[in-house]
Order: C-alpha cells, then structure tokens, then sequence
C-alpha cells in the first residue's frame, strides 16, 4: 500500500462534532463525551464517539450488530521511539510480560479466560505503539475490560524475577526464528543502523539487541511499564455489537479508579539525514540476490508526504511501473518495487530488487538500471491516468477496510493515538485528491534525484562479488551506558482505590445468538455450481472458484504445473497486456488471482460492486482468452524455478517437505513440493500449460461461492456473460495413494550448517478429513494437547523452559489422507531436550487424556467460537467452500456443537490412545549437523541422515 496510514486505512464520510453540550446519555461520573461523528448517508457509514475519564483515558466506541461479537483494542502511546540507547527491545519486551498475569489474574490465566470464552487475542509492537487486542462473543466484554483493566493498574505486583527470565528467553527465541535464522532477516536492522545514528530510537528494531536484554532486570522492566503504561498514554477501542451505556459503566468501574502516569512528551520528528550515499553488503543464506535501496524523507502528517507516496507507485507500485518495466519484464529482475513507508518520527522511500540468477547479472548493474528509471520520471512525470488510478485504488482499499469490525476499531485508535483524530484518514483522502503532478515533481527532485541514499547488498554466502559496491559505512560502536540497578524503593508505584473486589472475575453475559449465513443455491446452465450469500453489509463482492484439478492431477514428471498454469493466466491476454490489465484492475480497486491447489485450481475475485461488471469482464478475458505468450512462459518458468531454489534456504519449507515424503511415502505427490522439483520444472513446456488449461480450467463439475450484497438474481445476472462464453467438462481430480517410507520411532536430521535454530516436527500418518467424524473427534483431542495458546506443549516449552517462541500440534485432513504433526522452532542447545519433553508429553496424553478440568475448558473455547466465524466475507467464503469441497449440509454446524457438548472423557482418551503413541511418531529435525548430531544420539531413538 501506499502509507504507513494506508496500510490498513478506512474511508469515513462523517459529519464530526465536537460536543460542548450535554449527551442524551446519562455518563457515568469522571467520564466526559468529547466529540461524536454521526454517520451520513453515503456508502461508507462509520459512527463513533469519544469519551476521556478523568485520568486521562481516552475511550471510543464504535456499534456494529452485524455479528454477535466484541472487539477491544488498548493501544499504548509507546514503541521502541521511547527507549533509550542501551535499553532497545524494552517496548517490545513488554508486550510479552502483558500476559504473564496480573495481580487478581494469575499466571497465564489471560490467555485461558479470552479462549475459554471462545476469542482470540493477541499484541504487537511497533516503532511507534504497543496495542494489545481481543475478539470475544459479545457477552464476554466485561471479562475483557476486566483483564485489560487488571494488567493496566496492577501488573507489577504480579512481575517476578522468574517470569521476566522466561520471557527473556522466549523473546530471544523469537529474534532467533524471525531474524537471525530467517533469509533476509537482518535486511531491515542493517539498513535502519545505516540510516540513523546510534543515538536515534529508528536506529534499532523492536525487538532490541540480545546484549541489551541480558544487562537488564526485572526492575528495568518496571520502570519502564511506570513511565509509560499509564491511563494518559492509552487508547481504549471498542466495536461490535455492545450497549454504550453498560460498556461505559464497566469502563468507568474498572479503569477510573487508576491513576493517571506521568505527562507524555510529544515526540519530535526527527527525519534521517545523509551526507553522502552509504553502501553496506550482506552475506546470508540465500539464492537470490537482493538489492535494497532506502532513501530518508519526511515524517508521517508531513506536507510533502502524499506527493511522495504518488511518486512511489509510479515508480514501483505495479506492472506498468518503471521499475517492472524495466527489470522484470526484461527477465533481469524476479520482483521489483518500491514503497513509501511512514512512521511518526521520519519516513523512507525504499526500492527493492530480487535479482534473476539466470540473467548473470550483478547488484552494481541492477543499481545502474534502478538509478535510470529514476532518472526517467523526470521526463515522464504524473499523467492524469495515474493520479486517477491511485485515488479509486485508495477510494476501494478503505472500503474494503470496513468489512472487519477489528479492522475499523484499529484504526479508530491509530488516528486518536498519532493525531487525536480517529477520522484522520479522511484528511489524508483529501490530500490525494488535492495532489497535482507539480506537487509530485517537486518531492521527487526534493527528496529522491541524485540525493545520497542507504544501498544495501544480499548476496548468498561467497558471492561478494555480486555485491552494488564495497562497503563503505560500518555502524559506530555500540557503547553501553553503565548498567544503573533499580532498587524496589526507587520505584514510585501508583496505588489504586477502589469501592469493589476486583478479584471477582465478571460473569459472562446472556448466551449470545449465533445464526449461520441465510444461503442459496443455483446451477448455471453450463454445470457450474454456485453457494452464495446475500448478507454482506459492505459493498463489496467475493466470488472464489474452485475447479477440479490441482496438484493431485498433474502427471507424472511434471510436478509443479498446476502453479506454473496459474501463474500463466495472470499474465496478458489476447486482447490486452498484462500491464494494462493490472493498471485496470487497480483503477476498478478490485482483484482476479489464480492459484493451484492440492485437489483443485483455484480463482478469487474481489471487487466493489459498483464496479462488477467491469471486474468480470477482466475475468473472463483472463480465464478464456490467455495470451500464453512464450516470451512470458519462459519468463514466468525462469522466475518458478528460482523460487524453487530460494525455498531451500528456508529451514521451515525442508522441514515440511521432509515431513510430508516420509509420511505419504516418496513416491507420493505430497513427497515434492507444490511448486514441483527442479527437474520436472525445467521440463514443462508452453503445451504442458494449454493442455492443463483445457482440461482443468471448465464449469461442469466446478464450484463457485460468492459473498456479496447483491441478491441471487443479480450476482446471477453478472454472472450471465461469464456463463454463457464458459462451457465444457472439467477432468475430475485424482486420488492420492499414501504408502508411507518412514520407520517410526527414527529421527531424521536434515543438515542445515550455521542454523541458530533447529526445526521440529513430530508426527504421523493420519485420518482424512470428516465434519463429524474422527477428524472432528480427534480435533477435539488435541485441543488440550497442543490447540491453543495455553495447551500442554506450549506452556511446557515456551512458558516453562524458554525452549522456544511457540510450539503447536494438530491434523490436518483432505479427502484420501492426513497427518498429525507437532511444529515448533528451538534454540539449537535445547533441540534434543525439546524432542524428549514432547514425546514425553505425548506418552503421558496418550495414556491419560484430557483432565476433567481440561474437558471443560475444551467444551467451553469449541462451543463459543461460533460467534466470531462469520464476521468477514473470507470467513464466510471459506464456510460455504467447505461446504461445497466436502458435500456438507448447513446442518453439520450443529452437529458439531452436539459432538463437542457430549463427547466424554473416554472417547478422547481413546483416540489419544490411538493416535498419540509416540513409537508411532518419527521426529524431523532441520540444524546443524554438526552441533546436534551427537546429543540427537542420546536420546536413544535410530537416527537417520536426510538428503533434499
């Protein structure tokens, strides 16, 4: 997307007001209304008002009774932008300790209580903000305020020594799979350092550096939390189906008796300033090259802000771009884009390049190439295409932005956190239609021409000469302030008074009323079927295909066609390029994509409905008239296997394609990869592509859900052109045959040298896929096991030892087969602990099962989860293709609610009996060789070396 706003931005058209006058709702004491928006009667309708307790919380709601369900959002007015040199990855650290309990929660109880209520929940840390976010059946509110309240005023009497010693693992584990273990991890830290100085809080990511959280403790930490997680500092969100008077009670009860923190300086804009263009290079363990170009700029809210991002998405923002044109259509470059990405202190114009292996081309040529379609635009400038293009793209985006409750709760908060103005989007949609190309012109040559500039080299280890240039900037030192302990005296913690017994958790409210999506169904005339539903609020269309074919049906040698096909038909039609397809596709804010499955190909539409007619028509070109031009096939091929090669470097893909081979056996098609191998890739032909096309890609026997506000005759209606051009019998879809190769109770080690991690997979040959039978069933099982945050394995090896950042299990089904696979990503010294606390875990459930208590709370999460299924339109699209795929009736729902609710304790145990064994289980690690072989030995199981 365009903006840092952008990203997730929604389109209000609202008359605000800001309120003097007194509300017709009597307000609770301390709570004042300080402005409301009343939705007018436009398209887009959004209606909100804005309340501030008396110390300092600021508080909005938003009512939306589409779905029985409850949003929540506190985000707190501070990022890694508020620490100090030496002290980096506090922000984020945080974040962890949120839910480690609470002084009237206990230890993990957060977690229990909002999935036991049948939510979800999460947080995030940004450079900017830490937001902390649950999505519960709207009964459940009052828990969350209760939770949220509990961890804002009495976190600290909860903290301890030990928990911040676990989570300072977990977080290491964390930077370890997402950064130093993954391709291209280091990109953004290296880049950052050369950009800013030390001092500058950009200069280092969220997560810190590890030296800076081993110096610290626990006492850090509360300081930290005392200074900044104060009511003044937050923003309290709330959407969904929920009374405004009673919301406002619990608020009031729960946060207005919490003591506002100390003031909050506002943060100074502090853009990145260079003297001259700072070249930097990295070795990694990757097989593309990546050049990665970063230009500072301005600071989010900036006058020139918008100008810039126009200038970005001529540059690289799409097909018909400069720098598409230029290197991918060319076949020197795989990818290539740029973007304008804003934050609250400063703001960068990046470029990337992926380059093509096979072009032979290095980094230095591809920066001359990037460097003249820089240059370019200085004669091609802003034309009245583009600006148009972007607006309506921007115009749909936000629209589409409505379709999620959570999503409008968001960016209500963002808006009054950055510019107390929960409505700042549309003065950012007034600046794109106000833009001019002269505006745009003037940045460019302001920000962008001939200005120095961080260029940054990825190259795969040994390939230095690949790189832009020598490097010539090396980040200063790092130096430590002296490490000042905290005394608990020191600490000036902030006493709550309160009237009730906040150690009472709040019951939950009336059983809310779960109603499936009213359906309908239809056959066209050339066979195809279509399920739809007609209870979209927004207006927008969701129309996703899905024709028998897939990966199951390619023929042998030729693994990888099903995506190649795919691939070829979003390229150029036969009676329009490809680039000007895209450039329409953006102008219509709409979206056609193809994509090979399994057991089927796979086509998705999105589109407003004003514009469906025309999005169809794109569709149709697409699906009937391919172009498959052989320039573009080669292309396309070349950039197939490339992504083939790159897949390698990535230690989770081996793991699952080692998995996969070894339970379905290797002769099976699970055995390679959907992308196919290098051989049977290197080997398909332009033929291979149309014969696939032909035989795959037709309407009798194919399906079609569509999610929309249209009624069944109109979405019939747009359908009709479409129908009466596609006619023809789809091939059914093969079978898969599993005969597994793998002995179990054997390791398998798959040598990954210089992994810091080591990657783990534990599992077994399993059932196919059943709504009601022992898939469901054994489902239910693993609940407890390892189906959610608070299950046996995750609190054992993430909250217990700081084995890892997450650890989880399931079955995954299909039609003829399935598996049961224990995934998670360890610190390299615990691999082979890890492995035997898992089987060990697995023979203790094997034998015993769920505990009651555990039944109970499996009953309760499964039972209540309904309330959040069919909130947007992918929810509901996926619902009604399930029911398609697998020939279900709407009433298999209720079945399922019937199996969860009477399910004993005996039949889970049963099927944990007989699926949990561990010496039916093999174990698949992807490390060091070196490093993990000798202690992989003594756990006593065979171990056996893997090739890929």
């Amino acid at each position: 997307m365009l903006r840092w706003l952008s990203v997730l931005s929604i389109l209000w058209l609202a008359a605000c007001t800001q309120m003097d006058p007194k509300s017709s709702l009597e307000l609770p004491k301390g709570v004042e209304l300080v402005e409301t928006s009343q939705a007018n009667n436009s398209d887009i309708q959004i209606a909100y008002k804005k309340y501030r307790l008396a110390n300092g919380l600021t508080v909005l709601l938003y009512q939306d009774d589409n779905a029985p369900l409850a949003h929540v959002d506190i985000t707190y007015h501070v990022g890694s932008n508020r620490e100090e040199p030496g002290k980096s990855g506090f922000a984020h650290f945080f974040e962890h300790m949120m839910f480690q309990g609470s002084k009237h929660v206990g230890d993990q109880e957060h977690f229990r209580i909002i999935n036991e209520a049948g939510g979800t929940m999460n947080g995030s840390t940004t450079k900017d903000r830490t937001n902390y976010y649950q999505t519960v059946p709207a009964n459940q509110l009052e828990k969350v305020l209760w939770l949220e309240a509990d961890r804002m005023g009495f976190l600290l009497e909860a903290v301890s020594q030990r928990k911040f010693e676990i989570q300072r693992d977990t977080v290491k584990n964390e930077r370890a799979q997402r950064i130093d273990n993954a391709p291209y991890g280091l990109l953004s830290e290296r880049v950052d350092e050369a950009l800013y100085p030390r001092e500058h809080p950009y200069s280092w990511q969220p997560i810190g550096y590890i030296e800076d959280l081993n110096r610290v403790d626990v006492n850090d930490l509360k300081a930290f939390f005392l200074r900044w997680y104060g009511p003044n500092n937050a923003v309290l969100s709330i959407g969904g189906d929920i009374d405004e008077a009673q919301t406002l009670e619990w608020i009031s009860q729960y946060f207005g008796g919490i003591p506002r923190g100390p003031e909050i300086p506002e943060i100074t804009p502090e853009p990145a300033t260079l003297s001259e263009t700072r070249y930097i290079s990295l070795e990694d363990r990757i097989h593309i090259p990546l050049l990665y170009i970063s230009y500072p700029t301005v600071y989010a809210g900036a006058e020139d802000e918008v100008a810039l991002d126009m200038f970005s998405e001529i540059l690289g923002g799409g097909k018909s771009s400069l720098l598409h044109q230029s290197l991918v259509e060319s076949g020197k470059a795989l990818s290539a884009g740029s973007s304008h990405y804003c934050r609250q202190m400063a703001c960068t114009l990046s470029i990337y390049v992926r380059a093509n292996p096979q072009a032979g081309l290095t980094l230095a040529q591809l920066e001359q190439d990037v460097d003249q379609a820089i240059n370019d635009f200085a004669e091609r400038g802003v034309n009245a295409e583009d600006l148009q293009r972007v607006r309506s793209s921007l115009k749909a985006s936000t629209i589409y932005s409505l379709e999620s409750v959570s999503d409008v709760v968001t960016q209500l908060a963002f808006g009054e956190t950055f510019f107390e103005q929960p409505l700042y989007i549309s003065e950012v949609l007034q600046q794109f239609q106000n833009v001019n190309d002269q505006q745009v012109q003037q940045a460019y040559q302001h920000y962008i021409l001939n200005k120095p500039r961080v260029v940054m080299s990825v190259v795969p280890r040994g390939q230095t000469q690949l790189i832009a240039a020598e490097d010539n900037f090396t980040p200063a030192p790092r130096t430590l302030p002296e490490q000042q302990h905290i005394e608990d005296s020191e600490l000036a913690l902030r006493e709550v008074k309160d009237d009730f017994d906040r150690s009472v958790e709040p019951p939950s409210g009336p059983a809310v009323a779960v109603k499936l999506p009213e359906l309908w169904h239809a056959e066209l005339t050339n066979g195809l079927q279509v399920l739809g539903t007609s209870e979209q609020p927004t207006p927008t269309v969701t129309l996703q295909f899905r024709l028998p074919g897939g990966s199951i049906s390619e023929p042998k040698g030729k693994e990888g066609l099903a995506k190649l096909t795919a691939q070829m038909l979003m390229q150029s039609t036969q009676q329009t390029v490809a680039a000007e397809l895209s450039d329409q596709l953006i102008e219509l804010g709409a979206s056609v994509s193809f994509s090979g499955g399994l057991y089927s190909q796979n086509i998705s539409l999105s589109s407003l409905t004003e514009n469906l007619p025309q999005v169809m028509e794109i569709l149709q070109q697409r699906l009937l008239n391919p172009a498959f031009d052989s320039a573009e096939f080669e292309r396309e091929k070349a950039r197939h296997l490339q992504s083939i090669e790159q897949k390698f470097n990535q230690p989770n893909w081996l793991a699952s394609i080692a998995s996969q081979s070894l339970f379905f056996g290797e002769g099976s098609r699970l055995a390679t990869s959907s992308w196919g191998s290098r051989d049977s890739v290197a080997a398909l032909t332009l033929e291979d592509v149309k014969q696939f096309w032909q035989q795959h890609y037709q309407p009798k026997g194919s399906q079609l859900v569509a999610v929309s506000n249209l009624k069944q005759a109109e979405i019939e209606q747009a359908l009709q052109p479409l129908q009466q051009q596609w006619q023809g019998d789809a091939s059914s879809a093969a079978h898969l045959t599993a005969k597994p190769s793998a002995q179990n109770n054997t390791i398998y080690l798959l040598d990954k040298p210089g992994a810091v991690q080591s990657v783990i997979r534990i599992g077994r040959l399993a059932m196919p896929y059943d709504a009601t039978g022992e898939y469901f069933k054994a489902n239910l099982m693993n609940f407890n096991f390892g189906g959610n945050f608070n299950s046996r394995i995750n609190m054992n090896l993430r909250e217990d030892k700081g084995y890892t950042y997450g650890v989880s299990s399931g079955f995954g089904g299909f039609k003829d087969s399935g598996s049961f696979v224990i995934s998670t990503d360890v610190r390299q010294d615990a691999t082979a602990s890890a492995i035997q606390e898992l089987l060990a875990e697995l023979e203790a459930y094997s034998i015993s099962g769920p505990s009651d208590e555990e039944l109970s709370y499996m009953r309760s999460a499964v039972s209540q989860q309904e309330a959040l299924a069919y909130a947007t339109p992918s929810q509901k699209a996926s619902f009604l293709m399930q029911m398609l795929a697998f020939d279900l009736e709407p009433e298999f729902v209720a079945a399922q609610n019937q199996i969860t609710a009477n399910i004993s304790k005996a039949e889970l145990q049963q099927l944990a009996a007989k699926y949990f064994s561990p010496k039916e289980m093999i174990v698949v690690v992807v490390g060091d060789k070196q490093q993990l072989l000798p202690e992989l030995k003594k756990i006593g199981m065979p171990v056996q070396e893997l090739a890929l």
